[in-house]
């Protein structure tokens, strides 16, 4: 029996303003096998796949929507009586210290015997599988709760995290009566295919054509300006200072992972040394939350420190605005001359193999921008440094939108400093932490 009408080419996604077909996402390239061996050595039984990982040693990568395509290969020395041969997708998550809670179980026949005669199998067979991995499940939120639909989360497995996720492809071979089946299977890295929202025109243009992204005032469609906010505090334990910041982040806030997100910070005040200090440490960084629990699907769920659990991932980097260089920026972008204000660009980096945002039954991934006060040597700020001044959430993704490359325009001198020290889930696409992501035999 030989496999026919197998193509490798990935499947076409649905057409929605959440999800496309990712673009570059690569096709099925590589193969994986996996084999149970008999006392004597002999490979009685393995299956092969093909994924979209970067290298046959990583674990198997797919994306939703993806159809696993493979071959069961039996190589039996003596007969065997065998019920059938069956695939199964498996994914479930677990919390530290709980048993694992499956979320989605999909079994697939793969090869049933017409009669008796033909379960009795000896010599070498072929036999071709497929199965499809859904978008979404259908749980409930919390128990006793009605169900409802959730985009399926990624893979999630990172040392010390509260919680993992898990996706696990088994093939399972039925055996006669009073046998026991024996499985073999592996995990595999699971992505949902979130995309970015499209930039504004102007800032598209700018990418584009690798020129400069004008600022809020210039392209009021492409910013969102907060209020200002004031940080007070006492410089050299020797006098009371306050400088108002005003913060503009580009819009919509959504970002792909290992992209920048441009800033514009303005500063106003009447003390000089204040203001040359604070535009030398701006404090805006990247925060991730984790929240597991029953009210973590919950926006206005209750946090608690054995439930949210917030890091952060990456901190921005400013440098002074150069107006002659913004082309259609107006002056009211920059004060020239004004000794009372310093006007500064900025990005804030969000790190290669970032996790996407994602929300599902006791277990979710939220991001957020954060204005602290800055720490810099000889000032107090009047609040504590780890409050925020302002914070806004964010929505990280798989993939920028259509067409749109976001480009860097810091300059030269300046360095990215990206601060979470996690092993990524996707060891498949980082060098990450392989915790749930090893094949196993049973």
């Amino acid at each position: 029996m030989t496999m026919e009408g197998h193509t490798d080419e990935p499947p076409a996604y649905r057409q929605t303003p959440r999800r496309h077909r990712i673009l570059g996402a690569g096709r099925f390239r590589h193969e994986h096998r996996y084999v149970l061996q008999d006392k004597s050595g002999r490979d009685w039984v393995s299956f092969r796949i093909k994924s979209r990982a970067a290298d046959p040693k990583n674990t198997p990568l797919f994306f939703e929507g993806d159809t696993i395509r493979g071959e069961v290969q039996l190589d039996l020395a003596k007969a065997k009586t065998l019920k059938g041969l069956t695939i199964t997708v498996r994914a479930g998550m677990t919390a530290v210290g709980q048993e694992e809670e499956l979320f989605l179980d999909i079994t697939e026949p793969v090869w049933t015997p017409a009669s008796t005669s033909e379960g009795k199998v000896v010599g070498q067979h072929r036999f071709p599988f497929s199965i499809t991995l859904p978008r979404d499940a259908t749980i409930a939120p919390v128990p006793k709760a009605a169900p409802k639909c959730f985009s399926l989360p990624p893979t999630f497995s990172e040392r010390a995290s509260p919680a993992y996720i898990d996706y696990r492809l088994f093939l399972t071979v039925r055996r006669g009566r009073l046998r026991v089946n024996k499985q073999l299977s592996t995990h595999f890295g699971f992505l949902p295919c979130t995309v970015a929202k499209p930039p504004s025109p102007l800032r598209a243009l700018a990418y584009v054509e690798g020129g400069v992204i004008l600022g809020p005032h210039a392209d009021p469609e492409g910013w969102k300006v907060f209020d200002p906010v004031t940080i007070t505090g006492t410089l050299f334990k020797a006098r009371e200072v306050s400088v108002e910041c005003t913060l503009a982040v580009a819009t919509p806030f959504t970002f792909a992972s290992n992209s920048p997100i441009p800033l514009f910070l303005t500063l106003h005040g009447t003390d000089t040394a204040a203001l040359d200090m604070f535009a030398s440490a701006p404090n805006l960084c990247l925060l991730r939350t984790i929240a597991v629990g029953s009210e973590a699907a919950e926006e206005r769920g209750t946090r608690r420190s054995n439930n949210t659990f917030v890091s952060s991932v990456a901190s921005a980097v400013f440098w002074p605005h150069d107006a002659s260089a913004s082309g259609r920026d107006t002056a009211a972008e920059v004060a020239i001359g004004d000794p009372d204000t310093r006007t500064l660009r900025g990005e804030l980096f969000v790190p290669r193999g970032s996790k996407q945002s994602f929300t599902f039954p006791r277990f979710a991934c939220s991001y957020s921008i954060a204005l602290l006060p800055p720490q810099v040597d000889g000032f107090d700020p009047l609040t504590a440094p780890e409050d925020p001044l302002l914070t806004e959430s964010v929505t990280i993704t798989m993939a920028s939108a259509p067409g749109i490359i976001p480009s860097s325009q810091m300059p030269p001198s300046y360095e990215v400093l990206n601060e979470g020290n996690y092993n990524i889930t996707t060891g498949f696409l980082e060098n990450g932490n392989q915790r749930f992501l090893h094949h196993h035999q049973q």
